[in-house]
């Protein structure tokens, strides 16, 4: 029978990766801002890069206040099943593995519903493209724990599940780039790179929806999500925001939903709508919009 782990264990044992690297990340992200200056290239704007800076420190401040929480509740899980995986260097690759497919779907339904969206749409809502885009995860990405939680019920040593994730997303940071162009095609075949992850940031009408892979893009290219990139991206989002404010880039599209959630008079349409496609936040003004006689009124 395994041994159970306590809170103490894993925080003892799990070093903190992302707070160790965010000084690196950050003299990183200012060389490229200072390099795309020096050449003209419009890849930065001081205002979005300060508004992705503050969400990225808030964020790195955040978790390591609710740290014991989210560690908890891997934990629990953990310690409710009977079997556990031993540790070793093979099982921990599984485990990144099968993260990685975890992490897909949570992408996935990142973008497909509208709660996970409320969650998601900060790392979207910057109109450029650059190794600070890195640093827009939401104040409210936490609950998306959910996904993760069947790695604890599979076995997986929570220690070794919190370095995984950690690596997962430090391996996002440098695909978040237009410095690199393409990476040899059998590395691109299996791994995601900028070239992939800017389709996904991309607002293009065949862009939308795809390549949610996180460290492997085969993911996409098994569930039918795989786009090549054909043509230059255009970034942000389709509700785009015309303001820097940090506080409101991370709860903008929560705002949107407890509005439409109030004026819903039946309770169990309102609760529906969490789990409905973002689309739905804003089907009253594409109606508004598409609709000849009330643009006619308008105008007058």
């Amino acid at each position: 029978m395994k041994q159970k782990i306590s809170l103490d264990d894993v925080v003892s044992n799990a070093p903190d990766l992302i707070l160790y690297a965010a000084p690196i990340m950050i003299g990183l992200a200012l060389f490229e801002f200072y390099f795309s200056w020096r050449q003209k290239k419009e890849y930065y704007e001081k205002k979005d890069f300060i508004a992705s800076l503050s969400i990225g420190l808030v964020s790195v401040f955040q978790n390591l206040l609710i740290k014991s929480l989210l560690f908890g509740s891997v934990i629990w899980f953990y310690n409710i099943v009977p079997w556990g995986i031993p540790v070793t260097w093979w099982t921990t690759i599984l485990c990144f593995i099968t993260l990685d497919f975890c992490r897909y779907w949570a992408h996935r339904f990142g973008h497909e519903t509208s709660i996970f969206w409320a969650t998601h749409v900060t790392h979207h809502n910057s109109e450029k493209y650059n190794l600070s885009t890195s640093f827009r995860l939401s104040w409210t990405q936490q609950i998306k724990v959910v996904f993760f939680l069947p790695i604890s019920l599979l076995g997986f040593h929570p220690v070794i599940f919190f370095i995984c994730h950690q690596i997962a997303v430090l391996y996002q940071f440098w695909i978040h780039t237009e410095y690199i162009r393409k990476m040899p095609k059998w590395f691109s075949y299996i791994f995601v790179t900028p070239s992939h992850h800017r389709v996904h940031h991309g607002t293009n009408e065949h862009y939308l929806d795809k390549n949610y892979g996180s460290t492997f893009i085969i993911w996409d290219r098994m569930f039918g999500t795989f786009q090549p990139e054909d043509e230059q991206a255009i970034y942000g989002i389709l509700d785009q925001p015309k303001h820097y404010n940090p506080v409101k880039l991370v709860f903008h599209v929560w705002g949107d939903i407890f509005k439409k959630m109030a004026k819903s008079k039946n309770p169990i349409k309102a609760v529906k709508l969490l789990f409905l496609p973002p689309d739905a936040l804003y089907e009253d003004k594409k109606s508004k919009l598409n609709n000849p006689h009330q643009k006619k009124q308008e105008a007058v």
